[in-house]
């Protein structure tokens, strides 16, 4: 019988605990840190290539990809696959993969030019947050909602340079906009402007245009916070200077 496989290991010392995250953490950011622009998509690893969902993360990670923009996925099945096909197929950016070691539902894709796997959710979300300007949301289930939430509180709360965060499928999320643009206004338990941080579409060449629109501020912002000697701020400023 397979060992049940935990993530708070109780069967090492906290320092051996220690060793591991920072080996997650240090793994991730020497092999990311000299990527231009991205964009992440997140999703259900439940969709198959049949499905319509699939076929439009395919083809928004595609038309990204032939841009240029760097595509970064969690490594897996379903949505994850697709948007790493999408820009595996556009042969004009990386198509990133960062997969979690999970007893079920988390192999592997063949459509990335580079695939990273890590111990520890948080690191992973991390590196999925850490070098992109953009989040793509696809219906998901429990983990696609936890990487919402956790990017949606990061922006509120300034931890990071603000990003788009975009809800693709309107009839899929948009009870939960609702929840959000409603209950939690009328409860103050957010402000009205912190719905703005969403946008709910349909509509993939809106998300393509406000994505160009966002790179520009992007660079700003990166360079207001110090970051102009950074690799990640001159590969963007490079891109930047390519699209024009």
């Amino acid at each position: 019988m397979e060992e049940q496989q935990h993530i708070k290991d109780t069967e090492h010392s906290n320092e051996w605990s220690v060793l591991r995250i920072m080996s997650d953490f240090v793994k991730g950011f020497d092999e990311l840190q000299d990527l231009g622009p991205s964009v992440t998509f997140f999703g259900s690893a439940r969709f198959h290539a049949n499905h319509r969902y699939y076929q439009d993360a395919h083809d928004l990670a595609y038309t990204l990809g032939q841009k240029g923009y760097t595509i970064i996925t969690g490594g897996s099945k379903g949505i994850m696959e697709a948007a790493n096909k999408g820009g595996f197929d556009a042969k004009n950016c990386q198509s990133i993969g960062l997969n979690i070691n999970l007893p079920h539902e988390q192999s592997g894709n063949q459509f990335t030019t580079k695939h990273l796997t890590f111990d520890y959710f948080f690191v992973r979300k991390v590196m999925l947050i850490k070098y992109s300007l953009a989040y793509v949301i696809f219906p998901g289930g429990f983990g696609t909602l936890d990487e919402l939430f956790e990017a949606l509180t990061l922006t509120q709360t300034g931890k990071i340079t603000k990003i788009s965060i975009f809800l693709y499928g309107k009839s899929y999320w948009e009870k939960l906009y609702d929840f959000i643009a409603t209950t939690l206004v009328e409860h103050h338990t957010i402000r009205p402007e912190d719905v703005e941080l969403i946008t709910l579409t349909d509509d993939m060449d809106e998300i393509v245009a406000k994505i160009d629109e966002r790179l520009v501020i992007y660079t700003n912002e990166l360079k207001n916070d110090g970051l102009d000697q950074s690799r990640h701020y001159q590969k963007t400023v490079e891109f930047l200077s390519n699209q024009e």
